[in-house]
């Protein structure tokens, strides 16, 4: 049996699968964001990446390959930053979103107020963590 630490950045093999798990849950996860207003696409498909470079190479070359994904995960993983695109396109969603909620309480005249308060507050505290991201340098160009 090898006892020797895996190198700096190599998860250990005993836990390469949780890794594994991890990418594909959240890549699933992230395809049905496409889908559910509401739940997010873009974070779940960067934690995809962080956990497939991790568990499954097959996988992170896919994704840092993907014609869509590809660029986002290379921007935040070089700059921690996010497209102006990308922080336009989460902020009208997430004020889709709370359009919906308040339209759904004003509806029902729930007297739980805060149960549409609380999701509203946490789009605004996403947003405005999203909008105080760097924007990706303008090279290469894409």
């Amino acid at each position: 049996m090898n006892d020797t630490p895996p190198a700096k950045g190599q998860p250990r093999t005993r836990f390469r699968w949780a890794w594994w798990l991890l990418a594909y849950l959240s890549l699933g996860l992230g395809i049905v964001g496409v889908f559910v207003p509401g739940l997010p696409t873009t974070v779940f498909v960067l934690l995809a990446a962080y956990a497939a470079s991790r568990g499954s190479e097959r996988l992170h070359r896919y994704l840092m390959w993907h014609p869509r994904f590809g660029p986002m995960i290379h921007d935040w993983q070089a700059h921690g930053a996010v497209s102006r695109r990308a922080k336009w396109a989460a902020t009208w969603t997430m004020l889709f979103c709370a359009l919906v909620l308040l339209g759904i309480m004003l509806a029902v005249g729930s007297h739980r107020w805060w149960m549409t308060a609380l999701p509203i507050a946490c789009m605004a505290a996403v947003a405005a963590w999203l909008w105080r991201r760097p924007e990706p340098p303008d090279f290469p160009p894409r």
